[in-house]
């Protein structure tokens, strides 16, 4: 094999496109020492998109401040957030002469912000620390930007940032961390949701309920136990099928509200009652469903990274074996697929 062949991709030869930048691994499973916000987040990623093409050199990057306001009419946000981005100090890991190493750096070097209202210039640089990771990086991932900007907390774009630098891994379907590390690595502030239910309603549900919803691959977050105790978080993810796509960028394309009940496919829809139908519903005919959409969307919440449309079928092509209708055909198919998850579990 070539000495071409071997030579691993660096990140910084990956290109963004029109919908899409590309984040090195490394600022993706950072630790913050200090905290921030969805928008800093959001803004952090557009500097790293419009600096991409010499960001590992020595110089000032320049942007209209317009640019990185995103769904805010005003630039005061804009300038909020970039001085939190100059005082936030993160952890990096790093391998120095086959050792690893903790480096603690600036997300964002001096600035010069231009004072001439919303439209103004913003002058920013990286630190040397900072471009030296960039340009040894070679794991990466690549957001969305119209995805980045639909999430409603932090913790929904940390946890879309980590699957999206971990789903296209060939051999690895799952991750397990300390549960302090993904605390961490989620934003969630020292001495916030300290207790594992509170953080699980809090920050977990939501975050995994939105990534699942709209981003490019599915996700599982699992506690994982020590006698009783939770003491890690194993992290699963997988590629969606064609449907659960689609159901992405439909979601995408409509208004926030009432987003989470049609997530969890909880939509509750006013209309003229239909006449009265037969306790019990005949089986769908060969190649067709017997569920409503909203009905295979809350089955979806309900067993993420679950085939339904296979389920479906098999439950079919069973109750036709056993000759049987079930009166409840959507609650007889959700029992049916439970029991099935749970053999193979």
């Amino acid at each position: 094999m070539s000495e071409s062949a071997n030579k691993r991709l660096r990140t910084i030869e990956v290109e963004p496109d029109a919908f899409s930048l590309i984040k090195p691994g490394e600022l993706v499973d950072i630790v913050e020492l200090s905290p921030l916000t969805l928008q800093d987040r959001r803004v952090y990623n557009l500097l790293i998109l419009n600096a991409w093409e010499s960001i590992t050199e020595p110089k000032e990057h320049c942007i209209h401040k317009r640019e990185l306001r995103g769904t805010h009419h005003t630039s005061e946000r804009v300038g909020e957030s970039v001085e939190r981005l100059m005082g936030a100090i993160a952890r990096v890991q790093i391998t120095r002469d086959g050792k690893t190493f903790l480096r603690r750096v600036q997300l964002l070097a001096p600035t010069d912000e231009e004072m001439n209202g919303a439209d103004g210039l913003l002058y920013y640089s990286f630190h040397a620390g900072l471009r030296a990771i960039i340009k040894q990086s070679s794991q990466f991932a690549r957001l969305q930007k119209e995805v980045m900007f639909a999430f409603s907390s932090k913790y929904a774009l940390a946890l879309y940032e980590m699957v999206q630098k971990r789903g296209n891994l060939k051999h690895k379907f799952s991750e397990e961390f300390p549960l302090e590390r993904f605390r961490s690595l989620l934003g969630v502030e020292a001495g916030k949701l300290r207790e594992f239910k509170n953080f699980k309603l809090r920050a977990l549900d939501p975050a995994v309920l939105e990534v699942n919803g709209l981003g490019e691959f599915g996700c599982k977050v699992e506690p994982v136990y020590t006698g009783r105790k939770v003491t890690a978080i194993r992290l699963s993810w997988w590629a969606k099928n064609l449907d659960q796509k689609k159901a992405a960028f439909r979601e995408l394309r409509v208004s926030k509200v009432g987003r989470r009940a049609r997530l969890l496919g909880t939509v509750e829809r006013v209309a003229v009652a239909p006449p009265a139908l037969p306790a019990r519903v005949p089986l769908p005919a060969r190649g067709h469903s017997g569920l409503r959409e909203a009905q295979v969307k809350s089955l979806r919440a309900a067993f993420p990274g679950i085939d339904i449309q296979e389920m479906e079928t098999q439950f079919v092509a069973w109750n036709a074996e056993q000759g049987t209708t079930p009166e409840n055909y959507t609650g007889a198919l959700y029992g049916f697929i439970k029991k099935k998850v749970q053999r193979e579990a």
